[in-house]
C-alpha cells in the first residue's frame, strides 16, 4: 500500500467514524424520546465504542502516514524528528493535533455515551473532530477572508451532511419500535423530528456544496480530463440518489406506514441510504488529495 493509497484510507476512516458519533448522537441526544433514547443508544453502544476505537487507532497511524505521505515515503515514516516538524509546522500536523484532542475527549465520554447528557457531549467531540478536518484540505489555496469562508463552508457542508447520515444508523433502528405497542407514539415522534431536521440537513448539504465546488473548481466541474472533476461528479451522482430517497422515503413510503411491508420496504430504502453515504465518503476521502485544476 503506498502512502497516499493509506493517507485515503485514514480520512474514509475518520470521516465514517466521526459522523456515525456526530449524527447518531446529535439525533438520539436532541429528537428522540428519552426512554427511547436510551433504548437505541443500548443498540448502539458496542458501535460506538468500534467507532472510538477506529479513532483511537487512525489517529495514532495518522503522523506516520502523513510523515511518509509529504517525505519520501514508507522510509521517513519512522523518522521521528521529520514526524515532529511534519506535526509542528505543517497545516496536517495542526489539524491532527485537533482531531486528537477531540478524540481523546470522545474516549471519555464513551463511557458516558449511554445517557442523554453523555450523547451530547459526545456529539459536541464528534463535531469539533469533524470541524478540524477542514483546517487542511483545499480551503488552504485561499487566503484571508475567503479562506475563512472557504472553511466555514467546508464545517457546514461536513455537519448538515454528518447529521443527515449518522442519524439514519438510529433511525433503521427506530423503524423497528413502530411494531411495538409501548414506543410506537414516541417513535413516530422521533421519526417526525428526523424528517424535518432532515429537510433542513439536505437543503444546508446541497446549497454548501454548490457553494464548495465553486469555490474550489471555479464552476462547474467539467473538466473530466482531471481525476478530480470526474470523482466529484460521481459523488454528485451518488448524493442525488440519497436524496432521491429521502423523498420517496418521507413521501410516498411513510405515508403508507399502516399498510403491510411497508416498515421493511423502509428499512431497506433507508439502509441503500447508508450504503451510498458510505460510498460518497469514500470518494470524498480519495479525491480531497487530487488536485482539483
Amino acid at each position: 500500500m503506498t502512502p497516499d493509497i493509506a493517507l485515503s484510507l485514514c480520512r474514509f476512516l475518520v470521516y465514517g467514524a466521526a459522523i456515525f458519533l456526530w449524527g447518531s448522537s446529535a439525533y438520539l441526544a436532541a429528537l428522540v424520546p428519552a426512554g427511547l433514547s436510551a433504548a437505541v443508544s443500548g443498540r448502539l453502544h458496542v458501535f460506538n465504542r468500534i467507532a472510538v476505537l477506529v479513532l483511537a487507532a487512525t489517529m495514532l497511524a495518522f503522523p506516520a502516514v502523513l510523515t511518509a505521505t509529504i517525505g519520501n515515503g514508507w522510509s521517513d515514516a519512522s523518522d521521528v524528528d521529520l514526524i515532529r516538524s511534519v506535526l509542528l509546522e505543517t497545516g496536517g500536523g495542526h489539524a491532527w493535533m485537533v482531531q486528537a484532542a477531540a478524540t481523546v475527549s470522545l474516549c471519555v465520554t464513551a463511557a458516558v455515551g449511554r445517557i442523554r447528557s453523555g450523547k451530547a457531549i459526545q456529539a459536541l467531540c464528534a463535531a469539533l473532530l469533524l470541524a478540524g478536518m477542514t483546517i487542511t484540505g483545499h480551503a488552504a489555496m485561499n487566503d484571508g477572508w475567503l479562506r475563512v469562508l472557504h472553511r466555514f463552508n467546508d464545517t457546514l457542508h461536513l455537519l448538515s451532511g454528518g447529521a443527515w447520515l449518522g442519524s439514519l444508523i438510529p433511525v433503521l433502528i427506530i423503524f423497528s419500535a413502530l411494531d411495538d405497542d409501548r414506543s410506537r407514539a414516541d417513535a413516530r415522534l422521533a421519526l417526525m423530528c428526523f424528517s424535518t431536521a432532515g429537510h433542513v440537513a439536505v437543503a444546508l448539504v446541497l446549497l454548501t456544496g454548490v457553494a464548495n465546488t465553486f469555490l474550489i473548481v471555479g464552476g462547474l466541474p467539467t473538466d473530466w480530463t482531471l481525476p478530480y472533476q470526474r470523482l466529484l461528479c460521481l459523488k454528485i451522482l451518488v448524493v442525488a440518489g440519497m436524496v432521491m430517497i429521502a423523498v420517496i422515503n418521507r413521501y410516498f413510503l411513510v405515508p403508507r406506514l399502516s399498510h403491510s411491508g411497508s416498515i421493511s420496504t423502509l428499512k431497506r430504502s433507508t439502509g441503500t441510504a447508508v450504503a451510498l453515504g458510505v460510498a460518497s465518503l469514500a470518494l470524498v476521502a480519495w479525491f480531497g488529495t487530487l488536485q482539483p485544476t
